[in-house]
């Protein structure tokens, strides 16, 4: 778990006051109680986390339940509205902005966006339902991604369209 938060607390900048790390600190504590033992010890551990778990959520405005799956170097920029549902997974090296809705396209389907690794969402993005975010992958403010997005693209639109992702050239001078 420590080598976790410190890791979360570099991908914030180092800096401890940076909302993104609190929630991120919470969700470290709340995946680790799962592993201790005796159990009672575990319940009183699981009623400490919900606790901060609805702190950190009316601070914050960030909903980030410890089911989810989060690779390393996870960032939250810009702190509010943020909804993560619990069935969701994220790589490494993934962003996220304010307003950003990580959640089920239908209730009866209780399926959330799986995230590869390096992957960019934008300010007020909604990524919904049973569907695969590919690698190195940027989805665009105010985008609503209903559908797969492969490797190396840019998802932008209502609904997104999907487009190839152009790499920076380097030139010779």
């Amino acid at each position: 778990m420590f080598e976790n938060i410190r890791a979360d607390l570099r991908a914030h900048a180092g800096d401890w006051a940076a909302q993104g790390f609190w929630v991120m600190l919470v969700y470290r504590f709340g995946r680790w109680r799962y592993g201790v033992r005796p159990a009672l010890l575990r319940k009183l551990l699981s009623f400490i986390y919900k606790v901060l778990f609805k702190w950190v959520q009316i601070v914050t405005g960030v909903e980030l339940p410890c089911e989810v799956v989060i690779g390393r170097n996870f960032v939250i920029d810009h702190f509010g509205g943020i909804v993560i549902s619990g069935y969701a997974r994220f790589g490494d090296d993934c962003r996220i902005r304010n307003g950003v809705v990580v959640g089920l396209k239908n209730v009866d389907e209780p399926i959330a966006p799986v995230m590869g690794n390096n992957v960019d969402i934008g300010a007020g993005a909604k990524v919904l339902g049973n569907i695969r975010i590919g690698n190195n992958v940027v989805i665009g403010a105010n985008a609503v991604v209903l559908t797969d997005v492969p490797d190396d693209s840019v998802a932008v639109g209502v609904p997104a369209t999907i487009k190839k992702r152009q790499r920076a050239e380097t030139r010779e001078c």
